[in-house]
């Protein structure tokens, strides 16, 4: 009994060093990037494809799209474990390819002016190391691009059945018009260990010269979701506001979409899960507002942009809340808005696309 006892207290004491060294470490490896980068913009492929179509202007129809990939795991048979469901990572390296190729054929199949995309991964063990940037690429071709990062963890031992591992992730803006100003803007985040499973969040700013003079500022959002707070809602959205009320002092265009991960519509739910905040339209600066309440066809925004992960999909028991959209400058007019319904084939995201002209 008593070498059984020592044994175990070796183990113990072995148990408890590995766990301490392991804290240690995800601790001293994870590191923000600074504040305000510039991002490299990058052309992909030659100019034939947009011949003349490089310089936008005013008073002219444009279509923009915002697409949460979700890095390629969610198809309608996946639930995510932050989310009351089972898995960490994509069911296979076949599926998660098959989940981006589908998000960029939907992308060719609108071929919209902008697209604004969240959760690409560029090295991910949740998504077998698959660069998705490089994949959607074979698809997108032809437009401007910016990458800017919000996620590169350390290897984390979590959920112990799957571990989610080291992953770098980020938002990429396409554009068809060139790009000639970028920035990236780390948004504040929690400070405590809830920033290991939240996001390196933060927010692009892509500026597009337009014929007569003026700018017009793509910003691509995807605000916190997990072990968020008030504080850290209004702090993130605070920063937003400056940036954009900023330029538009400067009598430039500014629209802003992604994931807001609030619910954009009016109505709420009792029965809504944390991350599905009521998005608080009173913030809003002034020359500013959300795009979704200027739908024209009710029928067009009818399905809902997320659904919860914590379950496979299920039409008839899945929650399912609008995230996805886009906030305009009073100067921004909008033509059309509607939900693509594609019943989260390749995401727990649907698309959103948006036409709108510039006044």
């Amino acid at each position: 009994m008593k070498k059984v006892l020592k044994r175990a207290g070796v183990l113990a004491v072995l148990f408890l060093f590995l766990l301490g060294a392991y804290v240690i470490y995800v601790f001293t490896a994870y590191e923000r990037l600074p504040d305000k980068l510039t991002l490299e913009v990058v052309r992909n492929g030659g100019s034939s494809h947009f011949e003349g179509r490089e310089v936008f202007t005013t008073k002219q129809p444009y279509f923009i799209m915002t697409y949460n990939i979700g890095f390629g795991a969610y198809r309608p048979d996946y639930s995510f474990f932050m989310d009351g469901g089972k898995s960490s990572r994509g069911k296979d390296e076949e599926s998660v390819t098959a989940a981006v190729c589908g998000a960029g054929d939907i992308i060719n199949s609108v071929d919209p002016d902008f697209v604004l995309l969240q959760e690409v991964d560029r090295d991910g063990t949740r998504s077998y190391h698959i660069d998705e940037l490089e994949l959607l690429n074979q698809f997108v071709k032809g437009y401007y691009y910016t990458y800017a990062q919000n996620y590169d963890s350390p290897f984390l031992f979590f959920p112990p059945w799957e571990p989610h591992g080291a992953n770098r992730a980020g938002l990429v803006t396409y554009s068809k018009a060139q790009i000639t100003d970028t920035m990236r803007r780390s948004l504040p985040i929690s400070e405590s260990f809830a920033k290991l499973v939240d996001l390196d969040r933060c927010y692009s700013i892509s500026r597009i010269p337009l014929k007569e003079g003026k700018m017009l500022c793509l910003y691509n959002m995807h605000m916190s979701a997990y072990g968020s707070s008030d504080e850290i809602r209004t702090g993130q959205l605070a920063m937003l506001y400056e940036d954009m009320a900023a330029d538009y002092r400067e009598g430039n265009y500014v629209i802003c979409g992604g994931d807001f991960n609030h619910n954009l519509r009016f109505e709420t739910d009792e029965k809504a899960p944390e991350w599905a905040y009521p998005f608080p339209r009173e913030s809003l600066p002034a020359g500013f507002r959300m795009a979704i309440d200027e739908a024209k066809d009710a029928e067009d925004i009818v399905h809902n942009s997320c659904r919860n992960a914590n379950e496979p999909y299920n039409e008839q028991t899945t929650y399912t809340v609008t995230l996805d959209g886009f906030i305009v400058s009073d100067n921004v007019t909008v033509n059309y808005y509607s939900h693509m319904d594609w019943g989260y084939e390749f995401s727990d995201h649907d698309p959103v696309i948006m036409q709108f002209m510039l006044e």
